[in-house]
């Protein structure tokens, strides 16, 4: 073939290769577009499926909705129309009992003017009758009159004359034999009783004190105590609340404190620490701790045994603690829980013996010093202090009067002060109970007499009751009554200025006026 031929084979196969391939291509650019078509009618088929379920589902919220609109409208009104109803039978209910009240209202006022009409009819029968009565006794005492030959009222005055002349005369012999016979069987019977009592309770009593000097193995201790730059000592003070005094006594150190408790926890304290030779700030601490913890139930323990040994049953835990920390309070070297132990004891003694009320009167004995536990705490005198104590946990209350009133004349009668009062003063008196050198009781007495005599309008003084009490006479033509009274108030001033003296000291005033004439 030629090259001319093979030209046209050539260009030929090039013509059919180019038909082939744009018939190819034209069948697969058909195919796809029908693909794309089917894809595009299923993509919205599935739109409007979509479209279609998500209609359905906000018609049936929509409905939802409404129907719960409808119940809650429902609910409402139903809950007001039941409110409506309620309110409605309320105003029925009062309406019917206003209509009650105004029915027995008048029957009421019926009745009352009924009652007004027949008091009206008896009161004027009454009048018609007394005047009846009136004319008949003016009859009477006419007659009378003539047969007697005096008028009604000159034998008036003569019957009451003879009647009052009887009565002073029965008078001024009764009061004659009332104060013979009670001259003669008070004071025998007052020291009967006494007497008793102290018999009864007669005994040793060794009184306690609170030990503030601690003893020391070497003088080098005191340096330990004290501390590098002193933070033991202070540590100890901080923690205890009790001042630690080192001077130059020989193995002693001194612990001063108002609190007789806290004195005693810092006490123990620091002879354990001086015993087990470990003095630092957490050791202090430490000890401290247990040893206050051991003093607290030692104090409940205490009070418990007291009202035990008197027989004091249902005091107040709290008012039993009180009592415990009495061990720890001393008067004049006498232990303030001995002492009360002691006047609940004399106390019920007397009690027998005068026909009152035994269990009671040891309980009013027991606490009578109740106050003393905390009068160190709190402003106030421990009568005052300690009936208010007492009275907050529900003690009765002849144990309040005697709590408050066992130094004082109580106005309102009650004896059991008075009981107290007499157990309290034979207590403190009894020989061996109380530690007082006779130089100091004797300078005190007389202390408080002159404080009294320096007073313009004295006339005597006396100190009575072991220094308790101090009584003044005074001129009354230069002091009188309203005077008297700011004279006592001075006194009492001036004492509480001038003098260191425990518990409180009675301040008695008298002026009199004395009428003396002679028979000759």
């Amino acid at each position: 073939m030629t090259s001319g031929m093979w030209v046209a084979v050539l260009a030929g196969g090039v013509v059919a290769a180019f038909a082939l391939g744009w018939f190819v291509r034209s069948q697969l650019g058909r195919a796809r577009l029908r693909s794309a078509e089917q894809r595009a009618q299923q993509v919205l088929a599935d739109a409007r499926r979509d479209a279609d379920a998500a209609k359905r589902d906000a018609v049936l919220a929509g409905r939802e909705e409404a129907l719960s609109l409808k119940q809650e409208v429902e609910r409402e009104m139903l809950l007001a129309r039941n409110t409506q109803l309620e309110t409605e039978r309320a105003f029925q209910q009062k309406e019917a009992a206003f209509n009650r009240r105004v029915e027995l209202i008048d029957k009421k006022d019926r009745d009352l003017k009924k009652i007004e009409n027949d008091v009206t009819a008896r009161e004027h029968a009454t009048q018609v009758r007394q005047g009846e009565l009136d004319t008949l006794i003016q009859e009477q005492n006419t007659k009378l009159a003539r047969v007697a030959g005096l008028s009604p009222e000159q034998a008036r005055e003569q019957l009451v004359a003879s009647i009052e002349n009887e009565a002073r005369a029965e008078a001024v012999r009764r009061t004659a034999e009332i104060r013979d016979a009670a001259q003669r069987n008070a004071e025998r019977e007052a020291r009967k009783v006494i007497a008793l009592a102290i018999q009864r309770y007669a005994g040793d009593h060794a009184s306690e004190t609170s030990v503030s000097v601690v003893q020391l193995p070497s003088d080098d201790m005191k340096g330990r105590i004290i501390g590098r730059e002193g933070r033991n000592i202070r540590s100890f003070e901080v923690i205890t609340g009790v001042d630690v005094i080192i001077d130059d006594t020989p193995e002693a150190v001194i612990l001063s404190a108002f609190d007789p408790v806290r004195r005693e926890i810092a006490r123990i304290s620091l002879e354990r620490l001086v015993a087990d030779g470990r003095i630092h700030p957490a050791r202090i601490e430490e000890v401290v701790g247990k040893v206050k913890e051991e003093v607290e139930r030692k104090i409940l323990e205490l009070g418990e045994m007291a009202c035990l040994e008197v027989g004091a049953h249902g005091v107040n835990p709290e008012l039993q603690k009180l009592m415990g920390r009495l061990h720890y309070r001393t008067s004049y070297g006498q232990n303030i829980l001995r002492h009360s132990v002691e006047v609940a004891h004399l106390c019920g003694m007397m009690a027998v013996e005068i026909g009152m009320d035994q269990s009671l009167a040891k309980r009013c004995g027991l606490l009578h010093d109740i106050g003393k536990a905390i009068d160190h705490d709190q402003e106030g005198t421990h009568p005052a202090l300690g009936m208010e104590v007492a009275a907050r946990y529900g003690e009765p209350q002849p144990v309040l009067e005697a709590i408050g009133y066992h130094h004082d004349d109580y106005a309102g009668g009650s004896l059991w002060p008075v009981l107290v009062s007499a157990a309290d003063a034979i207590s403190g008196a009894r020989p061996g109970a109380r530690r007082e050198s006779i130089e100091a009781y004797i300078k005190r007495l007389e202390a408080l007499e002159r404080i009294a005599n320096s007073f313009p309008g004295v006339e005597k003084s006396y100190a009575i009751q072991a220094g308790r009490e101090v009584r003044i006479m005074v001129e009354h033509h230069r002091v009188d009554d309203a005077r008297a009274h700011g004279l006592a108030a001075d006194i009492a001033r001036r004492i509480e200025k001038e003098l260191q003296y425990p518990g409180q000291i009675r301040v008695t005033v008298i002026r009199e006026t004395r009428a003396v004439d002679y028979a000759k």
